[in-house]
């Protein structure tokens, strides 16, 4: 990877962009749209949204203010817990949609698996109206959030289509490596939401060190090594330096011996959230 337009290729052939722009806590109108086309105009041509964030508005109207064609981008957006389900899903798309004033989308997905009793069947009636939006060519590629491997074995054992993206919390210290190794099986690319921990790995005077040996920030040392890790970043910021030095990782390579340090820390501080333990 070379640069913020550098691809993996997911497992329908798809290339997406290595390092996507996150928007999460971005507020909707002049922030969002200002955000975004700060990222757009640094490089980024990934950008990441979900209804849920309650800012596709200003997500959409940034990405129209950058005038980038929309052949150049690559955005995406999330399917929220209370929308699940054949009818509802498809009628949910629509609006993700008209509200980023697009026509198509090139990645949709499920932000969390349905959990209880009826939970694996609500997920298996979603993921047949995503099914439906990706064979109509709607959606460039279709996956899924926050799945752990038996969400995930639940899912394809009855899909037509393999999700191409399995986007999860993933930094230093949590590195889900069950759930990353049950994707590798399927080709079934990982993204990382929250690569900083939620500002957590910042001030960990472990990172600090190996970021200084490199002349970089913590911000860029996990992004790096979240590339090195093979897994697809999606580093959130308002504030125009820092959406630039997020992206700014491809003038230097971290070495084997501090990879391994890094990926051998504990649990150093993240969201806290669980799968399979949440009251939303």
């Amino acid at each position: 990877m070379k640069s913020l337009k550098d691809t993996f290729t997911l497992n329908n052939g798809t290339e997406i962009p290595c390092i996507g722009f996150g928007t999460w806590q971005t507020p909707d109108g002049d922030t969002a749209v200002e955000s975004v086309c700060t990222a757009i105009e640094a490089g980024y041509r990934h950008i990441d949204t979900a209804s849920v964030y309650g800012n596709e508005k200003g997500v959409g109207k940034g990405i129209s203010k950058s005038n980038i064609p929309r052949n150049e981008l690559f955005i995406t957006s999330k399917l929220w817990n209370a929308d699940k389900g054949y009818d509802t899903t498809l009628a949910t798309f629509d609006k993700t949609l008209s509200d980023l004033g697009v026509e198509y989308l090139d990645l949709y997905l499920i932000h969390w698996p349905a959990i209880g009793n009826d939970g694996s069947k609500y997920n298996k009636e979603t993921w047949r109206a995503f099914e439906k939006l990706y064979k109509e060519k709607r959606i460039r590629a279709i996956g899924v959030s926050n799945f752990k491997p038996h969400h995930l074995q639940a899912l394809i054992e009855t899909a037509d289509v393999i999700p191409a993206v399995n986007q999860i919390e993933y930094h230093p210290g949590q590195m889900q490596h069950e759930t990353v190794d049950f994707c590798k099986k399927y080709k079934i690319l990982i993204e990382a939401w929250s690569p900083l921990g939620t500002g957590r790995m910042l001030t960990n005077p472990q990172l600090k060190n190996i970021a200084g040996q490199y002349e970089k920030s913590v911000a860029q040392l996990c992004i790096r090594w979240c590339l090195q890790n093979n897994t697809l970043p999606l580093p959130k910021s308002v504030t125009p330096s820092r959406i630039s030095e997020n992206g700014d990782v491809f003038d230097f390579e971290i070495s084997q011996e501090d990879m391994e340090q890094i990926n051998s820390l504990p649990y150093i501080g993240g969201s806290g959230l669980d799968p399979d333990k949440r009251d939303f």
